[in-house]
């Protein structure tokens, strides 16, 4: 086993957390915008407002992008240095609760294992969930797969 093998089988079973970042209405309509998703429960506060959310909400996909961004706030221990990583899928995703236009968010990520696939080539899965800030349910959950070469 080698010195990295030990460091990251050691974060087995550990939850760090990223900072927090407030999804707002701008970020929902430029979503919006590129992803030519302009359902009114995102975009339109007013018609949003008479809905059971009671104003507007982010989408489910969106969430879902900020995981990569969120990701790369997270402190974890040093290790070497990722020549490259890629994204290799997600399995159960589940969007649970709404994110409110104005809410504060964050990533809850726990490693579940790692696979070293060819002399440093590694796969991890990841646990992780979209928290929303003074609720207690997350806005979505998701094991994420990911490959890195070191």
């Amino acid at each position: 086993m080698t010195d990295f093998t030990a460091a990251i089988q050691a974060e087995i079973g550990i939850t760090r957390h990223s900072d927090w970042v407030i999804v707002d209405q701008k970020m929902i309509d430029l979503f919006a915008e590129a992803t030519h998703d302009h359902q009114f429960i995102h975009v339109d506060p007013a018609r949003a407002a008479q809905t059971p959310f009671g104003g507007t909400i982010a989408h489910g996909f969106l969430t879902l992008s900020l995981l990569a961004w969120l990701d790369g706030s997270i402190t974890r221990p040093a290790m070497p240095p990722v020549k490259m990583g890629v994204n290799y899928g997600l399995d159960r995703v589940r969007f649970i609760s709404p994110v409110r236009s104005g809410s504060r968010i964050r990533l809850a990520s726990t490693l579940v294992d790692i696979t070293e696939k060819a002399p440093g080539r590694f796969q991890q899965t990841l646990d992780v969930s979209i928290e929303i800030e003074g609720h207690a349910k997350p806005a979505l959950a998701a094991v994420w797969l990911t490959q890195f070469t070191i």
